[in-house]
């Protein structure tokens, strides 16, 4: 899906590490909420609550998940998941724009 129609945007942004990843938060009619954002070049770590989806969708993400101990590559058109209260960090050489669904279980 290349679009979302009928949604509600938050107007206030998602800043993390002094700028470097940001996003915004959109609703879709049926209360699924996602966020869309860029991660700039560098190497981060983040902590779940819920169950997330992160679809790259343009340049490359190398990740570190949950009980792995190396990195997988995912460019963009790939995708992964993050369970609910776990930690995972991601890197990019490059600016990477994302898609993050929230997946309630």
């Amino acid at each position: 899906m290349d679009r979302f129609t009928g949604v509600t945007v938050v107007k206030k942004a998602n800043i993390y590490f002094d700028g470097k990843v940001s996003s915004r938060t959109i609703i879709l009619p049926d209360g699924e909420r996602k966020t869309l954002g860029i991660i700039l070049p560098g190497e981060y770590e983040f902590g779940t609550s819920e169950k997330e989806i992160m679809e790259v969708l343009a340049g490359k993400l190398t990740a570190l998940l949950p009980g792995r101990l190396d990195w997988a590559v995912f460019n963009a058109g790939e995708s992964f998941e993050i369970p609910a209260n776990a930690t995972f960090k991601v890197s990019t050489d490059e600016v990477s724009d994302y898609c993050c669904s929230y997946v309630k279980e």
